[in-house]
């Protein structure tokens, strides 16, 4: 039998902010993060684009860290993407260390909260070391539920989705599956991460107001909120501000309810 050690709580902010009180029911469940703005941070500063990846890994950790104090049990984040490979080859190397590297130092950190780290993406063209770093922190964490971090590495929406319906196809081929009977449920259980819950809530840095192929499927009615600052500026604050946005609007998933009067809300 598996003994998980009692989980610590993570630093508090410096300044000494406390989360917000917010009904459970009004925090968001998944949170999925485009970490967005680390190579303008460092050129603003006149700094290569690599110090600012390097920069954001300390906003990476405080979100989480925010996440678990307020009751967000998924967080997403969208660490290199299937685009990603067409920036210049010493970004994508560096990339690839970095990510490998941030892995190594902070998964007994993330372990000691309680988080369980998980890899969504494509291993073809991944370093090995990459995978071998991701693999080694899905297998100590395992136990944990805290929080549930997925490292979305070499990741992209429709990559997801096209694999999904390769494997889909392969077992129709089989005939281990019926073409009729395939539905969004059926489809949802071929995903990179098949039992993720949907996003409810979506946020990403650095004033673009755009998805950019990030967990299409399941951000389907996800609430989106974009921040102006880039991503090293980023910390737990922001994120709670964010879940009070969320918590304020009105959840409907395409359906609407008649205010007295008959006015449709």
């Amino acid at each position: 039998m598996t003994v998980v050690p009692t989980p610590v709580p993570p630093y508090p902010h410096p300044s000494g902010e406390r989360a917000p009180a917010i009904p459970k029911q009004f925090v968001p469940k998944h949170v999925a993060v485009v970490m967005d703005g680390n190579g303008r941070w460092a050129n603003a500063r006149g700094l290569p684009r690599t110090e600012g990846h390097r920069a954001g890994e300390a906003s990476l950790l405080d979100v989480v860290a925010g996440a678990i104090e307020i009751g967000v049990e998924y967080v997403s984040a969208y660490a290199f993407s299937t685009e990603n490979w067409s920036r210049s080859p010493d970004e994508v190397r560096f990339l690839m260390g970095f990510n490998r590297d941030v892995l190594r130092r902070r998964r007994d950190l993330m372990n000691s909260w309680g988080v369980r780290v998980r890899w969504a993406g494509r291993r073809p063209r991944l370093w090995r070391s990459v995978i071998s770093e991701l693999e080694e922190a899905e297998q100590l964490t395992k136990d944990n539920t805290t929080c549930t971090l997925t490292m979305c590495v070499n990741y992209g929406g429709r990559a997801e989705i096209a694999d999904a319906a390769q494997a889909i196809a392969r077992e129709v081929a089989a005939g281990r599956l019926k073409p009729d009977r395939i539905n969004e449920k059926t489809f949802a259980r071929y995903l990179d991460e098949p039992d993720l819950p949907d996003v409810d809530l979506f946020l990403r840095s650095s004033g673009e107001q755009r998805t950019s192929n990030f967990m299409l499927w399941q951000a389907a009615y996800a609430e989106l909120v974009f921040l102006d600052e880039p991503w090293p500026d980023v910390d737990r604050r922001h994120l709670w501000r964010a879940v009070e946005t969320y918590a304020r609007r009105d959840r409907r998933y395409g359906g609407a309810v008649d205010k007295p009067g008959g006015t449709p809300a």
